[in-house]
């Protein structure tokens, strides 16, 4: 096979054996890779509701057909299981040299279940898999217990993926690094920790060949040179925290918990500010012509020696939405989620959550450990963050995410838990972005821009906006599709604005690396079939219309000042989208998969099981 090695490699660290299975082209063509492989192994290797956290759940690592190829932008993989947050499907992609480094042992994809009696890494090396004894890395953090599992294996250029404390801890926002990388949502990494696997090291000999090398050049080439043009720009030059001005001016950064959706104190956090004094070099992710990343460092003052890569979410969450506007302290906690393997997004939405509870007299000083944790209290968060990843005092219960801290505490605590199906929310204020926020309640993983384009569209007002006999069904749809697509390639979603017709172009870059003819219908349908995946999962698992919901914030508090003064998402409203949404989707009205719609997707299987 060109582009897929055509091989599944499953481990069982119970049994501390291997085996690999075969993919058929068909199989590949259907579910193209990355996310789509995923949540058809979820479906196919894990049984109705088991807890996210025992050996029967899997945790996959999936590339793309694009990836270890010269297509740029596509030195991805995806991860996949149960969300031990959400308790529906739970996926995320990362950018890596790793990822490479896996299809180049000969493996499209790699499943692990079970559960090591002992804490253990694995260390696959082509067609050899060991498991190894972790006593020496576990409790050290993700770039200590890379750097020894290096060491430990005499080779510096091991690509290793790993978890650190909070994941062993079983923190249920933990992510996995690699390379300085993360795929950070939805808890992955307490699933690795549940497993007692710290870390997944990788040496890959092997070509990935491709069926068409000269005309893949031609194109390829083409692609490298518009992704270093004007459409990515900015990106280059400021990195994602280019978007903090930008967000601020619309009111469209969520502040202190989304009280507000604009900060006084943007400048001091904005990628404009950062490059001037802070940005120490620039990086591109492996095959990557664009180079977004940012690392920045601290030189003087208390947290003299920080440092870590910047991207816009980690500085919303940790940063506006706490009320926190000094970036030296900024820059110290994220180097903290990622030493300790959290999920910055969600990190910060709790600890907002927290702070909003403190305020408000819910919580008290006592309550969490004598701390005062007014808005913009910068020394109580940075605690924080510790106590979570130890799970110590009220980091026990921080550590469970914004949802269920809520539901323990209760008192009014839930209007302004900010979540979507327990997924903490990204730096957008979808209350002035009504087709984003239809996006975001359906999404199946949890709130997330990630998986649908629509917001986008939506603040560069490419979308009708909402009237009372129409809502932008066709528009989340159409947009999900897409990003499924993009998701399973896998390929950075940066490179989109270099695509004059995505679907036409990228069939034809399937074509030239796989050599399986690829027409742009087949690809537009196989987005389409993902999102029916993901979502018969989720029905499976126990969904319902009432879980494709907004936090009440959205819909009962107007945002107060500023551009969007008094905007917000009615339940009204959200109704007439779903339903909008369901319509063209083709589900029923309360968002069930007809046995029709899943046979059309060649998808007869689900249709027994989960169809109506």
């Amino acid at each position: 096979m060109f582009g897929y090695s055509g091989k599944i490699l499953l481990v069982d660290l119970t049994a501390k054996k291997h085996m690999v299975e075969s993919v058929s082209e068909e199989f590949c063509k259907k579910y193209i890779g990355g996310v789509g492989f995923s949540a058809r192994f979820l479906l196919d290797y894990t049984s109705v509701k088991i807890d996210p956290l025992s050996p029967d759940n899997i945790l996959t690592f999936v590339t793309g057909p694009f990836t270890g190829t010269l297509v740029p932008c596509s030195g991805y993989h995806g991860m996949g299981a149960k969300s031990p947050l959400t308790h529906f499907i739970g996926e995320s992609t990362s950018s890596s040299f790793w990822s490479a480094e896996l299809k180049r042992t000969g493996h499209d994809a790699l499943i692990i279940k079970g559960r090591a009696e002992k804490p253990s890494y694995l260390f696959i090396d082509d067609d050899e898999v060991y498991f190894k004894d972790a006593k020496n890395v576990w409790g050290k953090d993700c770039f200590e217990a890379e750097r020894l599992v290096k060491e430990e294996l005499e080779d510096v250029m091991v690509r290793v993926a790993t978890i650190g404390l909070a994941a062993e801890n079983l923190v249920p926002i933990a992510n996995v690094s690699n390379d300085g990388k993360r795929a950070g949502r939805c808890g992955l990494g307490a699933v690795m920790g549940s497993k007692n696997l710290k870390a997944v090291a990788l040496r890959g000999t092997k070509t990935v060949n491709v069926a068409n090398i000269e005309k893949l050049t031609n194109v390829c080439s083409e692609l490298y040179e518009k992704a270093q043009g004007p459409t990515t720009s900015n990106y280059r030059i400021l990195g994602t925290p280019s978007d903090i001005l930008v967000f601020n001016e619309a009111a469209n950064l969520p502040t202190r918990n989304w009280q507000q959706a604009s900060f006084e104190m943007a400048e001091k956090v904005s990628g404009e500010h950062l490059l001037e004094n802070y940005v120490t070099n620039i990086v591109a992710c492996s095959s990557c012509p664009i180079a977004c990343d940012h690392n920045c460092a601290v030189t003087e003052g208390p947290y003299a020696g920080a440092a870590a890569i910047i991207d816009y979410e980690s500085l919303f969450a940790l940063g506006p939405l706490c009320g926190v506007g000094n970036f030296p302290t900024i820059l110290k906690a994220i180097e903290l989620c990622d030493y300790y393997g959290l999920d910055t997004n969600s990190t910060g939405g709790v600890i907002a959550w927290a702070m909003e509870c403190y305020t408000k007299g819910i919580l008290s000083k006592s309550d969490i450990d004598g701390l005062e944790l007014d808005f913009g209290r910068e020394d109580a968060y940075i605690q924080l963050i510790h106590k979570i990843a130890h799970r110590e005092g009220i980091g026990d219960l921080l550590a469970q995410g914004s949802k269920k801290a809520a539901e323990k505490i209760g008192k009014g605590s839930e209007h302004f838990a900010m979540h979507i199906k327990g997924l903490e929310l990204p730096g957008y204020d979808i209350r002035r972005l009504k087709s984003a926020a239809l996006g975001w309640a359906v999404a199946a993983r949890g709130g997330d821009p990630n998986r649908s384009g629509a917001y986008d569209m939506d603040i560069a007002g490419k979308v009708d906006r909402l009237k009372a006999e129409i809502g932008p069904g066709k528009t989340v749809a159409e947009s999900e599709d897409w990003v499924a697509v993009f998701d399973s390639l896998i390929l950075c979603k940066f490179i989109n604005g270099c695509f004059q017709d995505f679907y036409s172009e990228s069939s034809q870059l399937y074509t030239l690396v796989t050599g399986i003819e690829m027409k742009p219908s087949e690809l537009k349908s196989a987005g389409e079939r993902i999102i029916n995946l993901k979502k018969a999962y989720n029905i499976r698992e126990g969904w319902a219309r009432t879980d494709d919901n907004l936090p009440p914030r959205v819909m009962k508090d107007p945002i107060p000042d500023g551009t969007a003064k008094g905007s917000l998402v009615t339940q009204e409203e959200l109704n007439l989208m779903l339903d909008d949404y369901y319509k063209v989707r083709g589900w029923t009205k309360q968002g069930i998969l007809p046995k029709q719609k899943l046979i059309e997707l060649q998808l007869e299987g689900l249709a027994k099981e989960y169809g109506v």
